[in-house]
């Protein structure tokens, strides 16, 4: 029952005044009227009314919350058909990454349409030089493009290279104690690439080695495994890689963790990473350079598209201005071979804390570090080992022409 049918079956709140005397009609005397009259006229307490009114607020707002609710559980009960549809987005995290991508598949868009919705004379321009907007409409999908390859790329993790090896190991095995024969006859593909001297050594199918093993050759003499494994995933840790408390994965030469792409940046996918930025910074550079030229020839015709442009021009600056300071950043560390969380955390890295500020361990020269950045397989996990003394002792020396 709601709260208004118990409040009038309570017996110390009568719902009406009753007179106490009876009589035949006609018969009352002036006394008994004149009581009847005033009880008549008497309003109901003030007491009673609110009590009625705050009970029928009670009872709108349980029948309120009896609607939410209802609507509440049909939510649940159509979010878990689409879940047994789409089983990727039952993860909170892949639900997450794919609302943050299609706001910004929806902010390109955005900007992308009020420019040709607002500004006339691009479309007149549009029909009589349709190459104009098509290298706009080419650089646009383009930048698109790569965001979602660059957002579904892997970027290393130590793993996929430790199971990669351990794979092949056993086919090693298998291959040598079958046929008897060294085993790169059987599987020439190469693994992985090791920085043992600074032209590299390759690790073939033949050369069986364990991750321990290959992981502490690549530290200084003296490293025990403790220091090189993982708290979290108790795995061997190579130079330059880290664990990611997003993707809780280590991941080799870890740059950071890409809120907007959901992903790290580390040693596979961060070319991909450079040439997004690259193609971003240039598609918000024409983008403002489009927005600029029409509020120039537009300007005071109609206020309320003049207020929208300028909004949209600022806003449009400072993701530009964002943009051309990440780019610069990468590309200095591309140059210096470094990334950024050994930039920014170079003193809590155990392996860097007693190198000076401005010496690169594993710079190669710009020319090597540009090739190695991008025309160097990717198929393939390079390990880097920590230089020598005398190395270090070379690299601590000013750059010269011949380091380029």
């Amino acid at each position: 029952p709601s709260p208004l049918a118990v409040f009038h079956c309570l017996p110390f709140l009568p719902p009406s005044p009753v007179p106490l005397i009876h009589h035949f009609p006609g018969r009352q005397s002036s006394e008994s009227k004149l009581q009847n009259q005033k009880r008549n006229s008497n309003p109901i307490p003030i007491t009673r009314s609110v009590t009625l009114f705050l009970l029928s607020l009670f009872d709108d707002f349980l029948g309120s919350m009896r609607a939410f609710d209802s609507c509440r559980n049909a939510f649940n009960r159509a979010a878990n058909r689409c879940f047994d549809v789409f089983p990727c987005l039952a993860d909170p995290a892949r639900r997450s990454s794919l609302g943050l991508r299609l706001a910004l598949v929806l902010l390109h868009l955005l900007y992308a349409g009020v420019l040709f919705l607002f500004d006339t004379d691009l479309i007149d321009k549009t029909k009589q030089q349709p190459w104009f907007t098509a290298l706009y409409g080419l650089l646009f999908f383009a930048t698109l493009v790569q965001y979602f390859v660059t957002s579904s790329s892997s970027p290393g993790y130590v793993i996929d290279a430790m199971r990669d090896l351990n794979e092949r190991n056993a086919i090693a095995r298998q291959a040598a104690m079958i046929s008897k024969q060294p085993a790169s006859s059987k599987n020439g593909n190469l693994v992985i690439t090791i920085d043992a001297t600074q032209h590299g050594r390759l690790l073939h199918g033949s050369n069986i080695m364990p991750w321990t093993k290959l992981v502490l050759d690549l530290y200084p003499p003296g490293t025990s495994v403790r220091n090189c494994t993982c708290s979290y995933c108790n795995v061997e840790q190579p130079p330059r890689a880290k664990h990611c408390h997003d993707c809780d994965k280590c991941v080799l030469q870890f740059d950071h963790h890409c809120v907007w792409l959901g992903t790290c940046i580390g040693q596979g996918n961060h070319c991909r990473f450079w040439w997004y930025i690259c193609g971003e910074t240039a598609l918000c550079l024409w983008t403002g350079i489009l927005y600029i030229t029409y509020l120039k020839s537009n300007i005071s015709r109609f206020w309320w598209k003049d207020a929208i442009t300028i909004l949209l021009v600022i806003t449009l600056s400072i993701f530009l201005l964002f943009l051309l300071l990440l780019l610069l950043f990468h590309s200095y560390l591309i140059l210096t071979n470094q990334t950024t969380f050994e930039l920014v955390r170079r003193r809590r890295i155990p392996y860097l804390r007693g190198i000076p500020e401005r010496v690169y361990p594993f710079s190669k020269g710009v020319c090597s570090n540009l090739y190695g950045f991008c025309c160097a397989p990717r198929s393939l996990y390079s390990l880097e080992r920590m230089p020598s003394r005398v190395e270090m002792e070379e690299k601590s020396r000013p750059y010269t022409c011949l380091d380029i």
